[in-house]
């Protein structure tokens, strides 16, 4: 029986409580998807951000699996995207570490290369997986830059774009020709494109100023042009808004693409193939701009939303809080999606060889989350290795997150400040709405049990 949306009851509650809570409590601590990044040459494998780890499928999408962040070790700081390579190691730039993993999720560990600095920004070459970028912002009292590797990660060396008192937010691969690199950065008083189209050797800079906006801030870099090599395109904060920029000059003059701005929290964006039509999500929508039209919002997702092209597919992230699914893919450009899974369709911790952090740490902090997503807690009638009895408290069962989540690898500093502002939202607000998740995802189920 298909899922009932949020209506009445306990539903229309928790939807009061989400949006009397404003526009960022969607990435505030809900449990909700975040990202989702395709294994390359691998359709069928799928690994999906969320606000309590991530998931992961190795089956098209049939069966998914939790990845405790616990296990993941990335604190409170979670990563923005994760690169799958085709032989199987996963990376992810947290704004503090880079994160890998070369057994399929279920170990990770911190690059010792970034040790001393905040990886900000990585990037890879679209055709070939070993070549990758990241960019690094820890201080503006550091030497930041920009860092090539040419062997999938595993040795990195550093790019002449070295610079002290500059802060780099993000890097930029062209699709169209991916010697052309593209890299945002700012300083104290200024923001910055940098440009390469020699593979990073060489850079020309742009200074980049709004006279139209009113103290403009966080300028970075989102997407290229899969068809030429000088369209670039941005996003930049003012006054509340997100004012989404294109380029066809390389960077060196960019036009406003969202009118006035749009009034939500960035989160990502994409770009068709051809170029011609352009996806902007945002905590609580989705936007759509075709053939350099303005950004129309779409129906769905809502709430929640990210976007990911593959080939000619578009994949949605959307709150299951508000429509039935939390992952979901269109074949036309974003007019309808097909749902691939929501939350309570999670079959309990990812399965790993005994002694890796993911077998270790995540089994016995599954009844918690499966209580709170509605998922059962046994789906194959198995408990999982680790899994306490019902009768054991979270607390011994180990769900308190650790009291050093959220530091730097060496634990000296204090972590990054906040991309987009969820990371600053206070807890406690949210409750009242936690509180409420259970029940109302035990009346769900009990809908779905009917005939």
């Amino acid at each position: 029986m298909k899922k009932p949306r949020i209506t009445g009851g306990w539903g229309a509650a928790a939807v009061a409580v989400l949006l009397g809570s404003g526009t960022a409590w969607a990435h505030a601590g809900l449990p909700e998807t975040s990202n989702v990044t395709l294994r390359r040459g691998h359709p069928e494998d799928y690994f999906v951000g969320a606000t309590f780890g991530a998931v992961i499928s190795r089956d098209s999408g049939q069966t998914w699996r939790w990845v405790c962040p616990d296990a993941m070790g990335y604190g409170g700081w979670r990563p923005e995207s994760f690169v799958w390579r085709g032989s199987g190691e996963l990376l992810a730039a947290t704004g503090n570490a880079l994160l890998r993993s070369k057994d399929g999720a279920c170990s990770w560990s911190a690059h010792p290369s970034f040790k001393d600095t905040w990886v900000t920004g990585l990037a890879v070459h679209p055709t070939d997986d070993a070549v990758m970028y990241t960019a690094t912002g820890r201080s503006t009292s550091a030497t930041n830059g920009l860092f090539r590797s040419d062997d999938g990660g595993e040795t990195w060396r550093a790019l002449p774009l070295q610079r002290a008192g500059i802060l780099f937010s993000a890097v930029r691969v062209s699709t169209a020709n991916p010697s052309t690199l593209y890299v945002s950065a700012s300083d104290t008083t200024r923001m910055y494109l940098f440009r390469s189209d020699d593979a990073g050797e060489t850079w020309e800079e742009a200074t980049q100023t709004f006279p139209e906006l009113v103290r403009p801030f966080d300028f970075v870099v989102t997407a290229t042009d899969p068809v030429d090599a000088k369209g670039v395109w941005a996003r930049v904060s003012a006054q509340g808004s997100t004012h989404i920029l294109h380029s066809t000059d390389g960077g060196r003059t960019f036009t406003a693409r969202s009118g006035s701005g749009i009034d939500d929290v960035f989160v990502n964006m994409d770009v068709s193939s051809d170029g011609g039509t352009a996806w902007v999500s945002t905590y609580n929508s989705f936007f759509r701009s075709q053939a350099g039209g303005a950004f129309d919002k779409l129906t769905l997702p809502t709430g929640n939303a990210c976007v990911t092209r593959v080939g000619e597919v578009l994949y949605g992230c959307g709150s299951p809080w508000l429509h039935d699914w939390s992952l979901a893919r269109s074949h036309d450009d974003g007019t309808t999606w097909e749902p691939l899974f929501s939350l309570e369709n999670i079959q309990g911790s990812h399965q790993c060889p005994a002694g890796t952090p993911v077998r270790d740490l995540c089994p016995s902090r599954w009844p918690q989350l499966a209580e709170t997503i509605g998922a059962p807690l046994y789906p194959d009638g198995i408990p999982d290795a680790g899994v306490p009895d019902a009768g054991t408290s979270t607390v011994d069962a180990g769900v308190v997150p650790p009291s050093d989540a959220g530091t730097s690898p060496d634990g000296d500093d204090p972590k990054p400040p906040p991309k987009s502002g969820c990371a600053a939202a206070p807890a406690t607000t949210l409750l009242p709405f936690l509180f409420l998740l259970p029940l109302w995802r035990r009346g769900r189920r009990r809908e779905d049990s009917r005939p």
